[in-house]
C-alpha cells in the first residue's frame, strides 16, 4: 500500500487589542493579568468582551502566579513542540485571585502525583518574548492560597502588539485502493485513470472509490485526457515557502477530456495574463517525474463555454 508523509502548516499572524497586548506583555515581565467583569468576576486568560453581557471590558487586574488545579489529564507521550518533552499532565489551573482556569502543562513525576485541588505555581521560561510559552509550565507548590486581584494599568515598556501562531499537522497519508491505482498508472505509464459511477455514469478524476453524488462504490476504470480544458483559475502572487516557482503564476481547474470532474494543476508555457477559461492544455512531464509538472497550451482553439459549464 502506498503511503507518504505529509505536513500541513499555516502560520497565523494577528494583531492584538489592548487587553491581549497587556496580557502577553505582562507574561514577558512575569506578571499575570486578568480582566474584571461588571459582575466582579476575574477572567484569566482575559477577554475583551464580557461573555455574559457582551459588553467591552478593560478593567485589568494582576493575579498571583500560584493557583489550584481544578481538573487534569495525563499525557504519557508528548508530541513535538508541546510544553515538555517528558510525560506531563495537562491541567486547568485557577490562579489565586481569578475566577476562571488557565490551561497549561504541569511538570510532575507521574499521574499518581497529580490530583484536583493540588497547589501549583508558574515556572517561568528563561527567555520570555510575550507569548503563552513564557509560562514554561506549572510545578507543584506547598504554599497556601494568596488572595490577590490587584488593579493594574496594563502599561508596559515596549508592548507586544502582534503574534504569529504556528499551526502544523504532521501525518502519514494512505491513498486507498482507488487513488493507488490512479497514482500507479501516472507513474508507470503516464496514463490518467478515472472511475465511472455505475449509477449516474459520471467519470471522476482523481477517483475516490465512491461517487460523491450517488454514494455508491466505483470500480470501472476509464482512461481520460491527457488533454483538457481550463474551467476556472486564479493568479498566485504570494510566493510559498519551499516552493521553487516564481510569482505570479496560474493555478487552474482543468477538466480532462472524458472526465466529469475538474482536477487542479499549474499552467505554464504562457504568460499568466493570457490564461483564460476554455484554454486547451496538455500535461508537461519533466525528466523522470512521476506526475505532470504543469500544463501548457495545446494550440487548439478554445473550448466552447457550453462544453465545460457543468464542470465549473
Amino acid at each position: 500500500m502506498l503511503t507518504a508523509p505529509l505536513v500541513v502548516e499555516f502560520p497565523f499572524t494577528r494583531s492584538l487589542g489592548p487587553v491581549q497586548s497587556a496580557f502577553l506583555t505582562g507574561l514577558r515581565e512575569r506578571t499575570v493579568l486578568g480582566v474584571r467583569t461588571a459582575g466582579r468576576r476575574v477572567l484569566v486568560p482575559p477577554v475583551e468582551y464580557d461573555p455574559v453581557t457582551a459588553e467591552e471590558i478593560r478593567d485589568l487586574v494582576e493575579v498571583a502566579p500560584t493557583g489550584t488545579v481544578t481538573t487534569w489529564a495525563w499525557n504519557p507521550s508528548p508530541r513535538p513542540n508541546q510544553p515538555l518533552s517528558t510525560p506531563f499532565a495537562w491541567v486547568l489551573v485557577r490562579l489565586d485571585g481569578a475566577d476562571t482556569a488557565l490551561l497549561h502543562a504541569l511538570d510532575a513525576p507521574g499521574p499518581e502525583a497529580v490530583r484536583s485541588g493540588m497547589r501549583v505555581r508558574i515556572r517561568w521560561a528563561r527567555e520570555r518574548v510575550g507569548a503563552i510559552t513564557d509560562i514554561a509550565c506549572f510545578e507543584p507548590h506547598d504554599g497556601g492560597i494568596t488572595a490577590r486581584a490587584v488593579p493594574h494599568s496594563g502599561e508596559f515598556a515596549d508592548p507586544v502588539t502582534g503574534i504569529t501562531a504556528p499551526a502544523r499537522l504532521d501525518y502519514t497519508y494512505s491513498p486507498g485502493r482507488a487513488q493507488t491505482r490512479y497514482l500507479t498508472a501516472l507513474e508507470a505509464d503516464r496514463r490518467t485513470l478515472g472511475e465511472r459511477c455505475p449509477s449516474c455514469r459520471k467519470v471522476y478524476v482523481p477517483p475516490r472509490g465512491a461517487c460523491p453524488t450517488c454514494g455508491v462504490a466505483t470500480r470501472e476504470q476509464v482512461e481520460v485526457g491527457p488533454r483538457g480544458t481550463v474551467t476556472t483559475y486564479c493568479i498566485v502572487n504570494i510566493k510559498a515557502r519551499n516552493l521553487d516557482i516564481e510569482v505570479p503564476y496560474v493555478y487552474a481547474h482543468i477538466a480532462l477530456d472524458g472526465a466529469d470532474l475538474a482536477l487542479h494543476g499549474r499552467i505554464g508555457g504562457i504568460p499568466y495574463d493570457q490564461v483564460r477559461m476554455g484554454l486547451r492544455v496538455e500535461p508537461v512531464w519533466t525528466g523522470d517525474g512521476r506526475y505532470p509538472d504543469h500544463y501548457r497550451p495545446t494550440g487548439e482553439p478554445d473550448a466552447d463555454y457550453e462544453a465545460y459549464k457543468e464542470l465549473l
